[in-house]
């Protein structure tokens, strides 16, 4: 029989789990501290739980996180990782270290469906769905790498973003257990300010986060209209950006204290004339929102260039100077390949010409 992994549970499944198998439910919370607060896989050494529950929890569970296939530190502190699963897949994870706040940059899925053309995850097909244990396992695993206090976590995750590989929201149901560990004191104890969902607008799912798990939201927009963004993101077919923008006004009724976060990647002589800028400030006027332009990373393959810093600047100007709060994301991370994707796409590239020069050697030994 195999064993369950327990990094899949929350403290309600964890309640759900240790019920199922005649266990007190206030036992969760201890497990919670053990593995999430301090990192803790060795049941053994889980000292306040009965001996007979530790041996009984060795039979038929463990605390198992991804594989570190390797780590590449950037020039300029940005960190990426790429971990594997025991079915070989692989995702990446990158942390990215500012002076008062670590962010943590998260995957939902292996590769992704929803196939944005500027997008290097998106050319890459989609695999499969990640389960709550590779998610929070992604966490668990920075706190533990970045800390420097025992190994537990002291602080340098702030922050984590579901920002990496794929579109949480088409991974709902196992997003959400993950971020609320993310939450839970018992674990990780960010707010919910500190979390943040980035989704492409998955429209009927902006509504279930609402009622169930009601982070801080930020939608991948890169356009300002709907023939634009159809083509660049082409899950606006389905949900055009008068429904998103609907969702956005209702997802803010939970706190009206926040604001969506609209991402905005700058594409050369695509979405970023000033025409464009005079859209999209017509488009969000409703929305209590920031503006978060990213310049454009280029990877191999890509048709798209990064707009120049002329355009950029001249886009920010232009928004700002309409009250419309607006960054621009510092490019990070270049010489580790940060854009989402680049990594395994190397990685796979790799090995496939791997297997193709041995599929070459054997059928030569076979004539």
């Amino acid at each position: 029989m195999s064993k369950v992994n327990l990094l899949d549970f929350d403290q309600a499944g964890l309640v759900t789990y240790l019920q199922s198998i005649g266990e007190s439910p206030f036992r969760a919370k201890q497990l919670l501290r053990w593995i999430h607060a301090r990192g803790v896989i060795d049941f053994e050494q889980m000292t306040d739980l009965s001996k007979a529950l530790r041996e009984k929890l060795k039979t038929l569970a463990e605390v198992v996180p991804p594989k570190i296939v390797f780590r590449k530190p950037s020039t300029d502190g940005t960190q990426k990782w790429l971990l594997q699963f025991s079915d070989g897949n692989c995702i990446e994870m990158v942390y990215i270290p500012e002076e008062r706040r670590g962010t943590l940059c998260v995957s939902s899925q292996v590769g992704c469906m929803l196939t944005c053309t500027f997008c290097s995850t998106g050319k890459q097909g989609f695999n499969r769905n990640l389960k709550t244990s590779e998610i929070i396992g992604q966490v668990w695993i920075a706190v533990r790498e970045l800390s420097q206090q025992n190994k537990e976590h002291d602080r340098a995750v702030t922050n984590v973003v579901m920002m990496g590989m794929g579109e949480p929201l088409l991974n709902f149901d196992q997003v959400v257990p993950a971020m609320n560990l993310m939450l839970d004191d018992l674990a990780y104890n960010l707010s919910r300010r500190r979390v943040t969902l980035s989704t492409s607008g998955v429209v009927p799912q902006i509504y279930e986060l609402q009622k169930t798990c009601p982070v801080s939201l930020a939608v991948s927009l890169h356009a300002p209209n709907d023939t634009l963004r159809s083509e660049l993101v082409p899950i606006n077919r389905k949900y055009p950006l008068a429904e998103l923008m609907k969702a956005c006004q209702s997802y803010l009724e939970v706190d009206p204290h926040k604001t969506i976060t609209f991402e905005y990647v700058m594409l050369q002589e695509i979405n970023d004339s000033l025409d464009h800028a005079r859209e999209l400030l017509k488009l969000v006027k409703d929305v209590p929102c920031k503006i978060n332009l990213i310049p454009f990373n280029p990877f191999p393959g890509t048709e798209y260039q990064r707009s120049s810093n002329n355009r950029i600047h001249q886009f920010f100007d232009f928004l700002n100077g309409k009250g419309l709060i607006t960054t621009i994301r510092k490019t990070r991370g270049d010489d580790v390949d940060a854009a989402c994707g680049q990594l395994v796409g190397q990685v796979q590239d790799r090995t496939t010409r791997q297997a193709k020069h041995q599929e070459r050697i054997l059928k030569g030994s076979s004539i």
